[in-house]
């Protein structure tokens, strides 16, 4: 049984895609004591009420990360916390720094601070692929919080609080998908704009991101950042898969966007552990008495998690049936 089990559960945007997925899990799977929504969306919080019903065991709390006071208040006799809110476009991100170093960072150690103070129990914080050798600020604001979450294990050492990350790719469905707009576009007639024929990328569903995320609840004792072993695609077989009879054109990939997807760096290979599901990369110090899974094996030395150079891909008819339900 998941530790979560008849707990008090918050989510930090509770509002995005994997939220209301997790949301919709947990009350169906995990039958939670409480399941408190945290978000800065009031509409948002109206329509996604309206998809869940009248559950009495649903909160809801209009707030931002960026309020310790308001973080702190909500988590009163909450055991577990799933970190989901942050702001991720990386074109926005560049020209709005100030804005995203807010949320993603400020806004972690304000999550940190408020779970132990509030004596939370376990802490999961959601990356991405773009916390892994960051070339765009967006990325590197994530990967500043997840080191700020796996550090916070050695502020909460005497306190019965635990922090851990969870990192993974593209989420098929989510708010962000490629999927859609190449729906769009497909049913218009026009062809798929490709930023480049070569491109790679992780491709996880949202039901498979939201029991990862609730394993690693189960799997921690502080200090982890799990990676799920997930497959890879590449873009032009999404686009066949979506819309087999129509043309591509390449417009070049954007600013800040990289070719092919890493979750895991070299620098990080020393680190590294693989279990039968995921990779789980290990603190660099942990004070706080750190015990890594004792049926994991460690990686090659040269070892790079890529899209790229992964070992498992999606045929495009695979890509066609993970996407026909419309994703």
């Amino acid at each position: 049984m998941s530790v979560l089990a008849g707990s008090a559960i918050l989510i930090t945007g509770g509002t995005g895609s994997l939220g209301k997925a997790f949301l919709r899990y947990a009350l169906d799977h995990l039958n939670p004591k409480r399941l408190v929504v945290f978000s800065r969306d009031e509409l948002k919080q109206y329509e996604t009420r309206q998809l869940m019903g009248d559950d009495p065991r649903l909160r809801w709390f209009i707030g931002d990360v960026r309020d310790r006071e308001r973080l702190t208040r909500a988590m009163h006799g909450v055991d577990h916390v799933v970190h989901a809110a942050a702001l991720k476009q990386v074109d926005t991100a560049e020209y709005n720094p100030f804005e995203f170093v807010r949320t993603n960072v400020y806004g972690s150690q304000n999550v940190v601070e408020a779970a132990i103070d509030c004596g939370v129990r376990r802490v999961v914080a959601l990356s991405t692929d773009k916390a892994s050798s960051p070339i765009n600020l967006y990325g590197a604001t994530k990967l500043t919080a997840d080191k700020i979450f796996i550090s916070a294990n050695h502020y909460a050492a005497n306190h019965p609080t635990r922090f851990a990350v969870v990192r993974y790719g593209n989420v098929v469905g989510s708010r962000g998908s490629v999927v859609p707009f190449f729906r769009r576009l497909h049913a218009e007639g026009r062809s798929l704009p490709i930023t480049d024929k070569r491109m790679t990328r992780f491709w996880i569903t949202l039901d498979q991101a939201v029991r990862f995320v609730s394993t690693s609840f189960d799997m921690m004792n502080g200090g982890e950042l799990y990676v799920p072993r997930i497959p890879s695609m590449r873009i032009l077989d999404l686009a066949n898969a979506v819309a087999p009879d129509v043309s591509t054109y390449e417009i070049g990939i954007r600013p800040g966007e990289k070719l092919h997807e890493e979750m895991i760096s070299l620098d990080d290979a020393s680190r590294t552990l693989r279990l039968p599901d995921r990779y789980v990369v290990q603190p660099t110090i942990a004070s706080w008495g750190y015990t890594p899974p004792a049926d994991a094996e460690p990686v090659a030395d040269d070892f790079v998690y890529r899209s790229d150079t992964n070992d498992l891909w999606l045929s495009i008819d695979e890509l066609r049936d993970m996407i026909g339900t419309g994703a």
